[in-house]
């Protein structure tokens, strides 16, 4: 390859052969020029002196050498260059802000298509048994006549352990590197700067991601492809896959600085004051950008039936039993609906009242991990249900005006008339401020439940979102007790300052319980998760096309079976270490934890669970025994290590000391394992597609405004 002349002097050129090797300085020697190099060798790096420049491959044509295999270094034929500068050469970072660019056609009139840089989006979810593995390949393009970046914010499950990024510049792939995210920003602005084509993946939120490509020439395609693993849920025979296809606009409370997620208008730049900005669609204006999944499970058991209230999907069984029934099955999205503005939410029915294989265990060179699902026994739902003291927190915020509010109203008629004499209960509704239907919880009639039924009627969306307010009115009165208090949000989760409101949870919750349902068809999943483990209970979700008073009655079977609180756990001879969640939540008829962690020795025995159900003693025993059938799973170790990170996130938001060493332990554990985190970010830079000039303007890519949410009454303009 020839060599290319670098403006500007001071370039050091790093190849890396695998992820796991540490970035050499950013400083280097003065060069006047410098040879762009391509792939070596998986272990060159360790033969080349820090500071040397990767030499140049030579011109002769030889055969492409077999892919690296996932999660594993670049093959040979997969290059990872790293570009930097010394610090005097640095310059400002001027429009890289998202939201920045001009460069989509203006709209006026009725509904047209916005040209914009991300064209397809396409989705495929390998699932078996309870852990799913999914790679989301993202295609963007430049429909524009000038060169541009492209800048897009969107959203991956909570408990996504993103840990592959691979970017394809036509016929090559270059496998990205994991670093700190500060380092990594620095290395792609300069390789932005010299014209290289470049990808940089960061995470704003658990739920929420950036991604930034570089140096898209007019016409020309680059495709990201992103890998991570999670676990699903499960409740009553039924599996969950969620994959979420568009961020909800998000309300920031002023006292929240620069650390929200604005959500502004399709080009309105800066105007939220937030550093991260989404760009939503006005109602009449549409994209080009669609999206495809597809989804094959692997059930293990038979599968009895397959659900999917929010889109239309195509299922087929794969292999037919002989019973007629497969334990297999391809599940796609339908052509007809392929508009990324709401979550996509997959079930599926499993035979048998348990999961077969409970216990799942894999060993690497970094140890041996386990995951384990608990049942509570079935005895305890002929046990009596403790009277309760149910407090209801109704979101009256803008975003849930339409038809998110008249779903939770819905819902709130069908919980009022579900309660029973001897429990009191108390409504609170949130905006920019909180107000509730009396000074104390009031003692369930049929006069009190007429008065809070005709409260709720009134109720409107409009307004801010200070969940705070509503935090603070439903935990902070005295709790009677001789009723097991339960607090019930309703809300879609549309903040931008969740780490405050999980405080305040974490500081304020007590003895009580927290049952979060997420509103609409794009909730924030993460912060309705998060409420539900810290408060010990569970979470559930009201789609705009469920019926209410089904998810409603659903939870009230629930709460009338007594949870097994307060459990405990004897592992018996099973040596094990740093079990997530730390925690353990209540357990409930119906719907299992999951408990992962690592071990020494072997895993056999029993492991024994203490708790409580009502006002009796309950024990269980789950016996312990892997053998060469039990499937052994490879992703536990990344779920492992994105729990624990999930528990380093959590230890820095539920206190006000000062902990300077979580950061550094979250990236420890962050790259050691090839993790996406708040403090790592995935980086990709082609040594050999430099482009002229700068970067080019850059174009943030607008959303659509999630199914059913108003875009007067949540988008900034």
């Amino acid at each position: 390859m020839k060599s290319t002349a670098l403006i500007g002097g001071m370039v050091v050129l790093f190849l890396f052969a695998c992820i796991s090797i540490a970035l050499i300085g950013c400083s280097a020697s003065v060069m006047d020029s410098a040879r762009i190099g391509v792939a070596a060798e998986p272990n060159s790096m360790a033969k080349r002196e820090p500071g040397a420049v990767a030499p140049a491959r030579p011109d002769a044509k030889r055969a492409r050498p077999p892919a690296a295999p996932p999660g594993g270094g670049p093959s040979l034929d997969e290059e990872v260059w790293v570009i930097a500068k010394s610090g005097a050469q640095q310059q400002a970072d001027d429009d890289d802000a998202p939201g920045s660019g001009a460069l989509v056609t203006k709209i006026d009139g009725q509904e047209k298509h916005v040209p914009v840089p991300l064209k397809h989006t396409e989705v495929q979810a390998n699932i078996d048994g309870y852990i799913a593995s999914v790679n989301v390949k993202q295609q963007f393009h430049n429909p524009f006549s000038e060169k541009i970046e492209a800048l897009y914010v969107f959203p991956l499950p909570q408990n996504a352990a993103v840990n592959e990024f691979v970017m394809t510049v036509g016929d090559r792939k270059i496998r990205g590197i994991i670093r700190e995210r500060q380092e990594a920003e620095k290395i792609y602005r300069e390789a932005r700067r010299q014209g290289y084509v470049a990808s940089l993946m960061t995470q704003e939120r658990a739920n929420i991601f950036t991604q930034r490509v570089a140096n898209i020439e007019p016409g020309k395609q680059i495709e990201i492809d992103v890998k991570y693993f999670n676990t699903m849920s499960y409740r009553d025979g039924w599996y969950e896959f969620v994959f979420p296809m568009v961020v909800g606009p998000r309300y920031n409370p002023p006292s929240n600085g620069d650390a929200g997620i604005g959500a502004v208008g399709r080009d309105a730049r800066g105007q939220s004051g937030q550093k991260v900005e989404v760009q939503y669609l006005k109602p009449k204006e549409r994209s080009g950008h669609d999206i495809s999944l597809t989804a094959n499970i692997n059930a293990g058991v038979a599968i009895e039936a397959i659900q999917c209230s929010s889109h239309q999907v195509e299922a087929s069984p794969i292999e037919p039993a002989a019973n007629g029934k497969s334990n297999r099955a391809t599940v796609q999205l339908d052509r007809r609906d392929r508009i990324p503005n709401k979550d996509f939410v997959l079930r599926w029915r499993v035979a048998g009242d348990r999961i077969k294989s409970a216990f799942v265990v894999h060993e690497d060179k970094r140890g041996k991990f386990f995951s384990l699902m608990l049942y509570p026994p079935a005895e305890i739902r002929s046990l009596p249900r403790q009277s309760m003291e149910m407090v209801f927190v109704l979101d009256c915020s803008g975003s849930m005006n339409g038809q998110p509010m008249a779903q939770s109203k819905a819902a709130m008629q069908q919980a009022l008339q579900r309660l029973k004499q001897g429990d009191s209960f108390q409504v609170i509704r949130f905006s920019s401020d909180a107000s509730q239907l009396g000074p104390k919880p009031l003692e369930v009639n049929r006069s009190s439940v007429r008065r809070a039924l005709a409260y709720v009627k009134t109720l409107k969306g409009r307004g801010g979102t200070q969940m705070i307010e509503g935090i603070k009115a439903s935990l902070d009165f005295p709790h009677d007790e001789k009723r097991h208090r339960v607090v019930t949000f309703l809300t879609d989760g549309y903040i931008g300052n969740e780490r405050r409101v999980l405080g305040a949870v974490n500081e304020k919750i007590g003895n009580a319980r927290i049952f979060s349902f997420g509103v609409g068809s794009s909730p924030n999943r993460y912060l309705m998760n998060r409420m539900a483990k810290i408060g010990r209970g569970a979470v559930a979700y009201l789609s705009l096309r469920d019926d209410a008073g089904k998810v409603m009655d659903d939870y009230f079977n629930r709460i009338s079976h007594p949870a097994m609180t307060d459990l405990k756990m004897d592992w018996g001879g099973l040596k094990v270490e740093s079990v997530y969640p730390r925690l353990i939540p209540d357990l409930f008829v119906g719907r299992p934890v999951i408990l992962t962690g690592r071990f020494k020795g072997e895993a056999k025995g029993a492991v024994t669970v203490v708790g409580r159900a009502g006002d009796q003693d309950v024990i269980e025993k789950v016996q312990i025994d892997v053998d060469g059938k039990v499937a052994r799973n490879s992703a536990l170790a990344a779920v492992w290590a994105r729990m624990q990170i999930a528990d380093l996130m959590d230890q820095s938001t539920f206190t006000n000391e000062p902990h300077n060493e979580l950061p550094n332990e979250i990236k420890r554990v962050a790259l050691e394992y090839g993790l996406m985190s708040s403090y790592t970010a995935f980086l990709a830079v082609d040594s050999q597609t430099r482009t002229d000039g700068d970067h080019g303007t850059t174009v943030a890519i607008p959303v659509p405004v999630p199914e059913g949410v108003r875009y007067d009454t949540t988008v900034q303009e």
